[in-house]
């Protein structure tokens, strides 16, 4: 009998992923015929443009749930780490496996952290090892849950409401707003401030792009990010002397790291600098795309617009923030996460969908994908703002969970209220109201209202 269930089981899931498959084909020839026919450039430019969509990225995912779950192939596609092939896991199980196996699947970003720092690694390149578990917990307490409510999240609706007011009828996103308020939270709860406020906008944006977006190793890239490192570096260090020479105590992020510092004197201002590096990096671009990439799909969908308008006008941040973040789940702002093999190892070992990872691959666990696997995720494809939290894997998974994930949480609905309360809220007319994909990092997008 229960060889029977379990024969059941497997035929009924690969009936489900394969009538997604056929569904997600059927879209991905549409789509990439419209384009083809009534597309603007060349038809290389025609057709890279329909499939990199984010809604053919899901197609494409689907397709290969059902025909090739777990891919590896001998290219090396991501050739600024070191690696000697590259695997696609795809089905949401073999993800979260992946990225729970922490000793068999490892963070690649070593050599990059230590090129910012200028020495030492720090949490985001570690392992689970011993000084990762001593700088978390120092940073922990020095980043307390409970700020979210009580500083970070007032500061963000503050500081959101005040810029988007400069803007009344027009204004572009990025540039005036999504961008601005993180960048307050680093300088008036990370404590960690810079000359003018693009300086450290420019430096977060071009160091997440050099550590984890430049997957080709461009040396353009590179030389400014580590343009950016020193100059973030002596910012911190700056700021660090500035706090010690004038002996303010401040309820912030800095000043707390120096309060522990005199209980853990290996907790030097080094450590602290290189800690802080870390939380800089990850807050400005990663909120500002999350907040502009959400309201790009809300913009495309009328029905959940306006019921995250309904929310937003009566000040309901838990409902506007299940709308943005299933808005988010059709456009994540990583729809990969990689890791290299450690050594050679099976995905998915006793099913029909094992494959052997060889040591030194490196590993695209798809958590775009898994996000959409009907096996896990309950009517995949529709826009649903009662999903578990468990469904999303918006910021990581396990370990390595981006270390602000509480805080992008709370204070991406915070920044986008005020615009989303606008009566008749829409995109601009033309180019300036779709993103700008110059860059990975949405530079400029504007919305109009009445």
């Amino acid at each position: 009998m229960t060889l029977l269930k379990n024969i059941f089981a497997t035929l009924r899931a690969y009936a489900l992923t394969l009538l997604d498959a056929v569904v997600a084909l059927f879209s991905l020839i549409a789509v990439t015929a419209r384009a083809l026919v009534a597309g603007e450039g060349t038809l290389k430019e025609r057709l890279v443009g329909a499939l990199t969509r984010p809604s053919s990225l899901i197609a494409i995912c689907a397709i290969f749930r059902a025909v090739a779950p777990n891919l590896v192939i001998g290219k090396r596609l991501i050739t600024s780490y070191d690696n000697n092939g590259t695997a696609f896991v795809l089905r949401a199980t073999d993800v979260i496996e992946v990225l729970d196996r922490e000793e068999d699947f490892a963070v690649v970003y070593e050599p990059k952290m230590r090129a910012i720092t200028g020495g030492p690694n720090f949490f985001l390149g570690m392992q689970n090892t011993a000084q990762y578990q001593h700088d978390t917990s120092l940073m922990k307490l020095a980043m307390r849950r409970d700020d979210v409510e009580a500083l970070v999240t007032p500061l963000a609706r503050a500081r959101a409401e005040a810029y988007a007011s400069a803007f009344p009828k027009r204004i572009d996103l990025p540039q005036e707003l999504t961008l601005r308020v993180p960048a307050a939270i680093v300088s008036d709860y990370f404590g960690v401030s810079a000359q003018a406020e693009t300086d450290a906008i420019q430096w977060a944006t071009s160091l997440f792009w050099w550590l984890f977006v430049d997957l080709k190793g461009e040396p353009a890239i590179e030389t400014k990010a580590l343009m950016a490192a020193d100059e973030l570096r002596k910012a911190i260090d700056a700021a660090i002397a500035a706090r010690k020479a004038s002996g303010e105590t401040k309820d912030d992020v800095l000043g707390r790291a120096l309060e522990l510092q005199k209980g853990a004197p290996e907790f030097d201002d080094l450590a602290i600098r290189n800690n802080l590096i870390g939380l800089v990096i990850g807050a400005i671009p990663t909120i500002s795309k999350a907040s502009v990439q959400a309201l790009d799909q809300l913009l495309d969908r009328p029905e959940a617009l306006a019921g995250a308008q309904a929310a937003a006008v009566a000040g309901d941040e838990a409902l506007l923030g299940a709308y943005l973040f299933e808005a988010l789940r059709f456009n994540p702002v990583n729809p990969v996460i990689y890791r290299r093999a450690n050594r050679s190892t099976v995905i998915a070992a006793n099913t029909f969908r094992a494959r052997k990872i060889p040591e030194g691959a490196m590993v695209l666990a798809a958590n775009l994908s898994a996000m959409f696997d009907p096996l896990q995720i309950d009517k995949p494809n529709e826009f649903r703002v009662d999903r578990p939290w468990g469904n999303y894997i918006l910021w990581g998974y396990g370990m390595h969970t981006c270390f602000g994930a509480y805080i992008n949480r709370a204070v991406i609905p915070a920044i986008l209220r005020p615009v989303l309360a606008r009566p008749n809220l829409r995109r601009a007319a033309g180019a300036a109201g779709q993103i700008d994909v110059s860059t990975p990092f949405p530079q400029h997008f504007v919305v109009e209202s009445d």
